[in-house]
């Protein structure tokens, strides 16, 4: 099969794609994503319109336009989210907005579509060794630039703070190899699971953030991204 250019934000592109299918299709895999960083007060609503419309309402659209190939198939739909999806971090929170609106979206289609043998799952890596971690640093100073002065001068202990875990970030980051081993083992097991956490300090942060009461996870998290407790 031949590939095929597709923009998920695209609805020419995600319209066309339903005709250049296979009547039966065994998967999807949706992996779109950007990150849009910043505080919550001072990201601005297109930048917010942008975030959701890549990482969730492409994602949806491109699921819907191939439910009818693989309900043929009873195939299987796999959501690629992330830990950002169970615990939101500060500076992060637009994005975390956007794979917690993922699983919910991915939860509620798990259960939908289980009359016709469809899987829906979801795998959740933290970090990984791409580019966005790679260029983290930059990527900071780029957001921190677009910020207007009063808001760099109000967040600017947050921005340190989240400077400062970068390079542990990227210490921690598995191999890209490892994500997408996980992938196919959501692609292949028998009885897959509703989700698939990728490394063991993920599994371990989504159980914890589960059950750990929200005052005192917000004060765990507050005080590892060095968020200060007075300004």
């Amino acid at each position: 099969m031949p590939r095929l250019e597709l923009d998920v934000t695209n609805r020419n592109h995600v319209a066309a794609l339903t005709d250049r299918l296979p009547d039966e299709l065994d998967a999807v895999v949706n992996n779109a994503g950007v990150v849009v960083g910043g505080p919550v007060e001072a990201v601005p609503a297109d930048e917010l319109r942008r975030q959701l419309e890549v990482n969730v309402v492409g994602q949806v659209a491109v699921t819907q336009a191939v439910l009818p190939h693989l309900r043929r198939s009873r195939g299987r739909v796999v959501f690629v989210s992330s830990l950002s999806g169970r615990v939101a971090t500060p500076l992060m929170g637009l994005y975390s907005a956007s794979k917690f609106a993922l699983e919910g979206a991915a939860d509620v289609l798990r259960m939908e579509v289980a009359p016709w043998g469809i899987r829906v799952v979801l795998v959740e890596p933290a970090q990984t060794d791409t580019d966005l971690w790679r260029k983290a640093d930059q990527a900071l100073d780029e957001s921190v630039a677009e910020l207007s002065p009063e808001h760099r001068r109000l967040y600017a202990a947050h921005i340190e703070g989240f400077r400062k875990l970068i390079p542990r970030s990227q210490r921690v980051a598995v191999p890209v190899e490892t994500v997408a081993a996980m992938v196919e083992k959501a692609l292949t097991d028998r009885r897959p699971k509703a989700r698939y956490p990728v490394g063991r300090g993920a599994g371990m942060q989504s159980l914890l953030a589960r059950f750990t009461p929200t005052t005192l996870l917000d004060a765990t998290l507050r005080s590892a991204f060095r968020v200060p407790r007075r300004l």
